[in-house]
Order: structure tokens, then sequence, then C-alpha cells
């Protein structure tokens, strides 16, 4: 594939459409000059979310060993597994996801994957660098999250790798629902030679 032909998959989750930032996420990823093949808004079900996840045993255990490690920073027992810490994490993260509509939708363009992940910033807002979507539009974190037993709301989700965007795309999307079309800025951001533009 050309890689002015990479797609990713984003989602402004529950937390963003609540806030009405669906407009001014959409408008950050066109600026960039990514063009949007698909869009659609959609309440995930629990099922197509644990598969979007694909999160296994070996995540999980991961997950509730580092929530383990800091449990034994601050001198707490844990009461639980890490596996189990684990899993319950991942529940957190369905149930997030799960809560009500999101707006999903897959740009294409070079290199789509990369673009939007240095858009959104960092997984945890506090931290997230500002000119981020996550850095400037909310103030959640880990600490607080942990706090409240609950995800980390953090506005928007993209995909790490083409390959995962592949699989989520195929996910959320029908092959009908992918529209390909030439847009006018794809000229100036792909002609070889840039000519034409003098009458």
């Amino acid at each position: 594939m050309h890689p002015k032909k990479e797609r990713t998959f984003v989602a402004v989750k529950h937390d963003g459409v609540q806030r009405s930032l669906v407009g001014e996420i959409i408008k950050r990823v066109e600026r960039t000059g990514l063009k949007i093949v698909a869009l659609k808004m959609f309440v995930p079900s629990r099922e197509k979310t644990v598969e979007h996840y694909g999160k296994d045993d070996a995540w999980c255990t991961k997950v509730g060993e580092r929530t383990i490690e800091a449990m034994g920073k601050e001198g707490k027992e844990p009461a639980k597994s890490a596996l189990e810490y684990g899993r319950d994490m991942l529940n957190t993260l369905y149930t997030y996801f799960t809560l009500g509509p999101v707006v999903g939708f897959v740009v294409e363009g070079n290199p789509a994957v990369a673009i939007v992940k240095k858009l959104v910033g960092g997984t945890e807002p506090t931290t997230s660098d500002v000119g981020t979507i996550r850095g400037d539009f909310t103030l959640d974190s880990y600490e607080l999250s942990n706090i409240d037993g609950r995800a980390v709301r953090n506005l928007i989700h993209c995909s790490d790798k083409p390959e995962e965007a592949q699989r989520e795309i195929n996910i959320w999307f029908s092959p009908d629902e992918l529209i390909s079309y030439v847009s006018i800025q794809e000229k100036i951001l792909y002609d070889v030679n840039i000519d034409g533009i003098l009458e």
C-alpha cells in the first residue's frame, strides 16, 4: 500500500461527545491534510468493544502487576491476584466505552496512524503535551481514575499501529461504509510536480 493511502481509526469517546468537542477534534485532524473516508455516530456494544480492545490474560496480568506495585509503594496489601486487578481494569474500559454515543471515523493519508497519535497525545491527559487534544481539552489523571475506580476519561481513541488500525476499522465499519474519493487538497499534498497551478 502506498503511504498516502494509510488509514487509521479514531473515536471521539462518550466524554468528548458530551462536552461538544466532536467538531474541534475533527477540525484538528482535518487541518493536517488527512482525509475522512468514513464517519458515523453509534453506541458501542459490549461484544464489539471486547473485540476492539483485544486484550488477553497476559495483558491483564501485566496491568495488575503495576497496580500491585503502586499499592506496595503506598503500603497497601493487595487483596487480589494481578490477573484479577487487570481484569477489573479492563472491565472499567469496557464500561466507559459503552456508556453512550461515540463518533467513529476513519482518516487516510501519509502517515495517518502517526499523525493522529501525535495530535491526540499521551493516554493520561494531565501528562499529555500542551497542543495535543488530550493535553488541551481535559484534565483527568490515572491517580484520580484509580481513586474513583474507573477508566481515565481521555476524550478520544486512536490506533497505535497500521495493522491495529486495519483490525479496528474492520470492527466498526463495513467495507461499503469506506469511501474512496479524490480531494482537491491531495494535489498540493501529493502531486510530484505540483504543476498546473498557474493559468
